[in-house]
């Protein structure tokens, strides 16, 4: 089958069916645009300004926070790292990697009702303590591991 045809169909099919969520009213223009970031808190270089930046006062350590991720990483380019929270009240999960040029990797919007866990891979450019930063009810609280990285990730 011709790949273009293909791809023509596959495009109008997804207009479609947005189209169809607008006008049941599922979806509105709004929704679609991507939430704005906080740029101040990625251009940080130390935890407490990212604590500040993302609104709060100071973390508390825990270990109601969970972080899977290898000891010993052969590739700095994509490591893979899990945050889990038995924290009642989660309310978002950040991942900061202490020696890359800027501490804040990513940032995850926890809706409630859903499971606070969040799987991803993240670049590091050497070895280095990843921590996570969970804000529940209110509060934020922390917990750290070491990744020794044997191959850097940002040019390294």
């Amino acid at each position: 089958m011709d790949q273009q045809r293909r791809k023509v169909l596959k495009a109008g099919g997804g207009l479609t069916l947005l189209g169809v969520l607008f006008a049941a009213g599922f979806l509105k223009p709004g929704d679609v645009q991507a939430a704005e970031w906080n740029k101040g808190a990625f251009e940080t270089k130390k935890l407490a300004d990212v604590i500040k930046a993302l609104g709060g006062s100071g973390a508390t350590e825990t270990k109601d926070v969970a972080i899977t991720a290898p000891s010993i990483a052969e590739n700095g380019a994509v490591v893979p790292v899990e945050v889990t929270s038995n924290l009642p009240n989660t309310e978002s999960i950040a991942i900061l990697i202490e020696k890359n040029p800027n501490i804040l990797a990513a940032v995850f919007d926890i809706p409630s009702g859903t499971e606070p866990s969040v799987l991803t891979r993240v670049k590091m450019g050497q070895s280095s303590d990843v921590y996570a930063l969970v804000k529940a009810g209110g509060k934020f609280y922390t917990a750290s591991k070491e990744i020794k990285v044997t191959l850097g990730g940002c040019g390294g």
